[in-house]
Protein backbone atom coordinates (compact mmCIF):
# COMPACT_ATOMS: atom_id res chain seq x y z
CA UNK A 1 0.00 0.00 0.00
CA UNK A 2 1.30 3.41 -1.11
CA UNK A 3 -0.14 6.90 0.47
CA UNK A 4 0.66 9.98 -0.70
CA UNK A 5 -0.93 13.10 0.60
CA UNK A 6 -0.37 17.08 1.04
CA UNK A 7 -0.02 18.08 4.48
CA UNK A 8 -2.77 20.89 5.36
CA UNK A 9 -0.32 23.35 6.17
CA UNK A 10 1.21 23.54 2.84
CA UNK A 11 -2.69 23.72 1.14
CA UNK A 12 -3.28 26.63 3.21
CA UNK A 13 -0.33 28.00 2.28
CA UNK A 14 -0.24 27.08 -1.58
CA UNK A 15 -3.89 26.63 -2.79
CA UNK A 16 -3.63 26.73 -6.31
CA UNK A 17 -1.31 22.94 -6.21
CA UNK A 18 -2.86 20.51 -8.45
CA UNK A 19 -0.94 17.19 -8.27
CA UNK A 20 -1.23 14.02 -10.41
CA UNK A 21 -0.19 10.84 -9.02
CA UNK A 22 0.26 7.84 -10.51
CA UNK A 23 1.61 3.93 -8.75
CA UNK A 24 3.07 2.32 -11.27
CA UNK A 25 4.09 -1.84 -10.27
CA UNK A 26 5.47 -4.14 -12.27
CA UNK A 27 7.58 -2.04 -14.78
CA UNK A 28 10.72 -3.30 -16.82
CA UNK A 29 13.10 -0.57 -17.03
CA UNK A 30 16.15 -0.54 -19.20
CA UNK A 31 18.52 1.30 -21.51
CA UNK A 32 16.29 3.89 -23.77
CA UNK A 33 15.23 1.96 -26.92
CA UNK A 34 16.05 3.80 -30.31
CA UNK A 35 12.48 4.25 -30.58
CA UNK A 36 11.87 6.35 -27.41
CA UNK A 37 15.46 8.09 -27.76
CA UNK A 38 14.53 9.27 -31.15
CA UNK A 39 10.96 10.37 -29.69
CA UNK A 40 12.66 11.95 -26.76
CA UNK A 41 15.40 13.58 -29.21
CA UNK A 42 12.50 15.01 -31.26
CA UNK A 43 10.99 16.19 -28.16
CA UNK A 44 13.99 18.50 -27.33
CA UNK A 45 14.24 19.95 -30.63
CA UNK A 46 10.66 20.69 -30.96
CA UNK A 47 10.29 22.55 -27.18
CA UNK A 48 13.65 24.43 -28.45
CA UNK A 49 11.72 25.38 -31.21
CA UNK A 50 8.87 26.87 -29.07
CA UNK A 51 10.23 28.74 -26.07
CA UNK A 52 12.87 30.34 -28.71
CA UNK A 53 14.31 33.67 -27.06
CA UNK A 54 11.84 33.43 -24.41
CA UNK A 55 13.52 34.09 -20.49
CA UNK A 56 12.80 31.02 -18.86
CA UNK A 57 11.52 33.23 -16.08
CA UNK A 58 8.60 34.48 -18.48
CA UNK A 59 7.13 30.98 -18.95
CA UNK A 60 3.41 30.56 -16.67
CA UNK A 61 4.37 27.51 -15.20
CA UNK A 62 7.92 28.13 -14.33
CA UNK A 63 7.06 31.77 -12.99
CA UNK A 64 4.19 29.87 -10.95
CA UNK A 65 7.26 27.77 -9.27
CA UNK A 66 9.46 30.46 -8.31
CA UNK A 67 6.95 31.99 -6.76
CA UNK A 68 5.92 29.20 -4.66
CA UNK A 69 9.76 28.93 -4.12
CA UNK A 70 9.67 32.63 -2.55
CA UNK A 71 6.87 31.67 -0.89
CA UNK A 72 8.44 29.28 1.93
CA UNK A 73 11.93 31.09 1.66
CA UNK A 74 13.68 30.25 -1.63
CA UNK A 75 15.66 31.91 -3.78
CA UNK A 76 14.60 30.45 -6.93
CA UNK A 77 17.72 31.38 -9.30
CA UNK A 78 19.73 29.78 -6.44
CA UNK A 79 17.95 26.66 -6.21
CA UNK A 80 15.96 26.07 -9.30
CA UNK A 81 12.44 23.75 -9.81
CA UNK A 82 13.74 20.54 -11.80
CA UNK A 83 11.16 21.50 -14.67
CA UNK A 84 13.35 25.09 -14.74
CA UNK A 85 17.11 23.19 -14.58
CA UNK A 86 15.91 20.37 -17.29
CA UNK A 87 15.13 23.32 -19.78
CA UNK A 88 17.98 25.51 -18.80
CA UNK A 89 20.33 22.87 -19.43
CA UNK A 90 18.50 22.34 -22.96
CA UNK A 91 18.44 25.78 -23.58
CA UNK A 92 22.02 26.00 -22.59
CA UNK A 93 23.57 22.95 -23.83
CA UNK A 94 21.54 22.00 -26.88
CA UNK A 95 20.65 18.85 -24.95
CA UNK A 96 19.28 16.52 -22.68
CA UNK A 97 21.15 13.14 -22.14
CA UNK A 98 19.67 9.61 -22.10
CA UNK A 99 19.56 8.27 -18.51
CA UNK A 100 17.37 5.44 -18.66
CA UNK A 101 13.12 4.41 -20.07
CA UNK A 102 11.69 5.73 -17.00
CA UNK A 103 14.23 9.08 -16.65
CA UNK A 104 14.00 9.81 -19.99
CA UNK A 105 9.99 9.58 -19.70
CA UNK A 106 10.22 11.89 -17.03
CA UNK A 107 12.15 14.18 -18.65
CA UNK A 108 10.56 14.00 -21.99
CA UNK A 109 6.91 15.00 -20.22
CA UNK A 110 8.72 17.63 -18.25
CA UNK A 111 10.09 19.64 -20.90
CA UNK A 112 6.40 19.17 -22.90
CA UNK A 113 4.48 20.50 -20.45
CA UNK A 114 6.73 22.87 -18.43
CA UNK A 115 6.16 21.01 -14.85
CA UNK A 116 8.18 18.68 -12.72
CA UNK A 117 7.83 15.34 -12.91
CA UNK A 118 9.29 13.03 -10.23
CA UNK A 119 9.72 9.24 -10.78
CA UNK A 120 10.25 7.76 -7.09
CA UNK A 121 11.61 4.43 -6.48
CA UNK A 122 9.57 2.88 -3.74
CA UNK A 123 11.97 0.01 -2.30
CA UNK A 124 13.27 2.24 0.34
CA UNK A 125 10.00 3.83 1.33
CA UNK A 126 8.33 3.23 4.57
CA UNK A 127 4.69 4.48 5.24
CA UNK A 128 2.72 7.14 4.18
CA UNK A 129 4.33 9.97 1.74
CA UNK A 130 3.63 13.43 2.75
CA UNK A 131 4.21 17.01 1.20
CA UNK A 132 4.89 19.12 3.75
CA UNK A 133 7.20 21.86 5.90
CA UNK A 134 10.50 20.62 7.27
CA UNK A 135 11.07 21.08 10.70
CA UNK A 136 14.68 21.08 9.87
CA UNK A 137 14.93 17.08 11.60
CA UNK A 138 14.85 15.02 8.84
CA UNK A 139 17.60 13.58 7.02
CA UNK A 140 18.13 13.28 3.06
CA UNK A 141 20.87 12.05 0.63
CA UNK A 142 21.59 13.55 -2.44
CA UNK A 143 21.99 11.87 -5.83
CA UNK A 144 25.22 9.35 -5.68
CA UNK A 145 25.92 10.50 -2.03
CA UNK A 146 26.21 8.36 1.07
CA UNK A 147 26.52 11.12 3.55
CA UNK A 148 22.72 12.76 4.58
CA UNK A 149 22.35 16.21 5.18
CA UNK A 150 19.40 18.03 7.06
CA UNK A 151 16.58 20.26 5.27
CA UNK A 152 16.24 23.61 6.18
CA UNK A 153 13.47 24.09 8.77
CA UNK A 154 10.61 25.76 6.37
CA UNK A 155 11.27 24.33 3.21
CA UNK A 156 8.71 21.19 1.45
CA UNK A 157 9.66 18.25 1.41
CA UNK A 158 8.36 14.95 0.32
CA UNK A 159 9.12 12.87 3.29
CA UNK A 160 7.97 9.38 4.34
CA UNK A 161 6.82 8.19 8.21
CA UNK A 162 10.47 7.25 8.97
CA UNK A 163 11.47 11.10 8.19
CA UNK A 164 13.07 9.94 5.03
CA UNK A 165 13.07 12.91 2.51
CA UNK A 166 13.05 11.94 -1.12
CA UNK A 167 12.64 15.35 -2.38
CA UNK A 168 13.92 18.78 -0.75
CA UNK A 169 12.39 22.31 -1.85
CA UNK A 170 9.81 20.57 -3.35
CA UNK A 171 10.58 20.26 -6.77
CA UNK A 172 14.34 20.75 -6.93
CA UNK A 173 16.21 17.12 -6.38
CA UNK A 174 15.61 14.29 -5.00
CA UNK A 175 17.18 11.83 -3.22
CA UNK A 176 19.89 8.96 -3.89
CA UNK A 177 16.77 6.20 -2.81
CA UNK A 178 14.63 7.33 -4.52
CA UNK A 179 16.34 7.74 -7.79
CA UNK A 180 15.12 5.40 -10.68
CA UNK A 181 17.87 3.10 -11.74
CA UNK A 182 17.80 -0.15 -14.48
CA UNK A 183 16.48 -2.33 -11.57
CA UNK A 184 13.28 -0.31 -10.67
CA UNK A 185 10.22 -2.14 -10.87
CA UNK A 186 7.25 0.00 -8.56
CA UNK A 187 7.36 4.12 -8.65
CA UNK A 188 5.11 6.36 -6.86
CA UNK A 189 5.01 9.56 -10.22
CA UNK A 190 4.38 12.58 -9.73
CA UNK A 191 3.23 15.60 -11.86
CA UNK A 192 2.72 19.10 -10.02
CA UNK A 193 1.57 22.46 -11.72
CA UNK A 194 0.51 25.60 -9.30
CA UNK A 195 -0.10 28.30 -12.01
CA UNK A 196 -3.89 29.11 -13.50
CA UNK A 197 -4.57 26.31 -15.83
CA UNK A 198 -2.29 23.76 -14.41
CA UNK A 199 -5.22 21.15 -14.04
CA UNK A 200 -5.79 20.97 -17.54
CA UNK A 201 -1.82 20.52 -18.27
CA UNK A 202 -1.45 17.73 -15.03
CA UNK A 203 -3.81 15.69 -16.79
CA UNK A 204 -2.44 15.83 -20.18
CA UNK A 205 0.37 14.88 -19.02
CA UNK A 206 -0.20 11.97 -16.82
CA UNK A 207 -2.27 10.91 -20.13
CA UNK A 208 1.53 10.90 -21.64
CA UNK A 209 3.07 9.27 -18.89
CA UNK A 210 1.00 6.56 -18.70
CA UNK A 211 1.00 5.63 -22.62
CA UNK A 212 4.72 6.11 -22.72
CA UNK A 213 5.13 3.97 -19.00
CA UNK A 214 2.94 1.44 -20.87
CA UNK A 215 4.07 1.06 -24.22
CA UNK A 216 8.28 0.91 -23.07
CA UNK A 217 8.33 -0.51 -19.57
CA UNK A 218 4.97 -2.22 -19.14
CA UNK A 219 3.66 -2.47 -15.76
CA UNK A 220 -0.28 -1.89 -13.82
CA UNK A 221 -1.37 1.51 -12.90
CA UNK A 222 -3.28 3.39 -10.24
CA UNK A 223 -3.28 7.25 -10.41
CA UNK A 224 -5.91 10.16 -8.98
CA UNK A 225 -5.59 13.97 -9.57
CA UNK A 226 -5.01 15.75 -6.11
CA UNK A 227 -5.68 19.28 -5.00
CA UNK A 228 -6.87 21.05 -2.04
CA UNK A 229 -10.76 19.55 -2.67
CA UNK A 230 -8.42 15.82 -2.80
CA UNK A 231 -5.24 16.00 -1.03
CA UNK A 232 -4.92 12.42 -0.33
CA UNK A 233 -3.97 9.00 -2.82
CA UNK A 234 -3.90 5.78 -2.04
CA UNK A 235 -3.09 2.20 -3.83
Amino acid sequence: MIHFQYHPTVLENHPGIVGGVILAKEMSNAATPPELLALYQDEQQKVLTEIGDTPLSKLESLAAWRSTFRGFGVNPTKYRSAVEALLRRLTKKGDIPSINTLVDIANLISIRYRLPVAFFDTRQLQGAIAVKISDGSERFTPLFEKEAEAPEAGEVVFADEKEMVIARRWCWRQSDESATREDTTTALITIEAQHEGGRDAVEAAMKDVLELVGKYAGGEFTNDLLSVEKPAFSA
